[in-house]
């Protein structure tokens, strides 16, 4: 194969991978170097020039001029009377440039040039993909389902590349077939090999937030700005909003008039519950909007004590007192509710009832007969006194907490007995 056949065979594909002039030289002068270097030892005594456009590859050997009789290896050095012969003018120490081909590499190397040659572009074509998405990490990008399988769904982008979106990373509602229109954010990017390893997600915090950009001009502009995000993904999250204007509402400018503006982004994340409350820098507040639809009656803030490893990440303990019928709406369905205004504001919050009956006891005072880890499951979906556990069925009560029966049974027994005695 010679030369030509080489730069003709790989012009094209260069051009498909968008690879520019320069870079195209410094692949192919590699690559031929490279196989010098396997045949000769050495590349030092050869001169290259490429010009992949046109197609023209020259090669120049160059070998010593040494005197005759002294030439001790033919393959850098060349006898005085044999260099006369090309050019009578030469002398003793100068170098004579003779052309090379590369035929006279012979098949096998020819054979590995090419392979270098594919080797090489495909390293670079990956390279570029590599540093193009590290710059789009956290960024919305939209890519076609290619392929399904159990664990994770493989997207193709307009130019091909191959983007992975894990199973861990979609929402419990997606539902993809192939040749559907896949939006998210990039989340990671890694070499595996020489190749890129791009990952997408739906369930980030951040994919919410750019969504709120795309689709919410005074986000995008910076009039509002996004302050906390806690997301349960597919089911329900919570967004603080701020402005740096007066004059504008930012939780009516995010939901828009009869939530124009916000149906867009649910409807993307599979109808995912989203509640938009104005951000306060006094964590009091913070927290009473972040409970919300529960009307607080007052909080008491303490600092996270230091032998709590569980919780020593958290800013502080917020003991939030609410009349009887607010606590469910607090806590919400499963704990929902609480659990994110935890997370949005980075306290850990306990729901404390404010009017409890006389005839009535906060289940908290059975801590010496009933494990704490039970009496938080309780509280966990609402039922935090002991006429709020009994005055629910056993049916009920397996359906609302992950307790098995023989415990829930239990309990009821130990509450009743005390509320007999008076």
């Amino acid at each position: 194969m010679e030369y030509s056949d080489l730069i003709d065979a790989f012009k094209s594909f260069m051009e498909d991978k968008n690879i520019n002039h320069e870079t195209t030289i410094a692949i192919w002068e590699d690559i031929i170097r490279a196989t010098l270097r396997r045949k000769f030892d050495t590349d030092e005594n050869f001169d290259i020039t490429v010009n992949p456009i046109k197609g023209d590859l020259e090669i120049w050997k160059n070998r010593t001029v040494v005197p005759d009789g002294e030439v001790k290896d033919p393959e850098f050095e060349i006898s005085l009377s044999d260099a006369q012969k090309i050019e009578p003018d030469y002398e003793v120490g100068e170098e004579v440039p003779e052309p090379f081909y590369l035929n006279d590499l012979g098949r096998r190397d020819i054979q590995a040039l090419s392979q270098f040659l594919i080797a090489k572009i495909s390293e670079h074509d990956s390279s570029n993909i590599y540093k193009e998405f590290k710059e789009r990490i956290g960024q919305i990008y939209t890519a076609e389902v290619h392929h399904i399988r159990k664990n994770m769904v493989v997207l193709l982008d307009d130019e091909g590349t191959e983007i992975i979106l894990p199973k861990s990373e979609q929402i419990r509602s997606d539902y993809f077939r192939k040749g559907d229109t896949v939006k998210g954010i990039i989340k990671s990017v890694e070499l595996k090999g020489n190749k890129p390893n791009i990952v997408m997600s739906r369930t980030s915090e951040v994919f919410l937030e750019r969504l709120f950009e795309q689709e919410i001009p005074e986000v995008m502009e910076g009039t509002i700005t996004i302050e906390a995000v806690a997301r349960i993904p597919g089911e329900k999250a919570k967004v603080a909003v701020d402005s740096y204007d007066e004059r504008i509402d930012p939780v009516g400018a995010c939901v828009g008039i009869k939530g124009s503006r916000i149906h867009g982004i649910v409807r993307e994340l599979g109808n995912e519950n989203i509640d938009v409350i104005n951000y306060s820098k006094n964590d009091s507040i913070f927290i009473q909007r972040a409970l919300s639809p529960a009307r607080v009656e007052s909080i008491r803030l303490s600092p996270i004590d230091e032998n709590d490893e569980e919780h020593k990440d958290y800013k502080g303990r917020a003991e939030v007192f609410l009349k009887g019928e607010e606590v469910s709406k607090a806590i919400g369905k499963r704990g929902v509710n609480i659990n994110l205004a935890s997370k949005l504001t980075n306290y850990v919050i306990d729901v404390q009832r404010e009017d409890l009956p006389e005839d009535d006891l906060d289940i908290s005072n059975f801590s010496d007969e009933i494990d704490d880890w039970v009496i938080e499951e309780f509280k966990r979906v609402g039922l935090d006194t002991a006429m709020s556990i009994l005055n629910r069925s056993l049916l009920d009560l397996v359906t609302l907490t992950d307790l098995e029966e023989e415990t829930i049974i239990e309990v009821q027994r130990i509450l009743k007995e005390e509320i007999e005695r008076g």
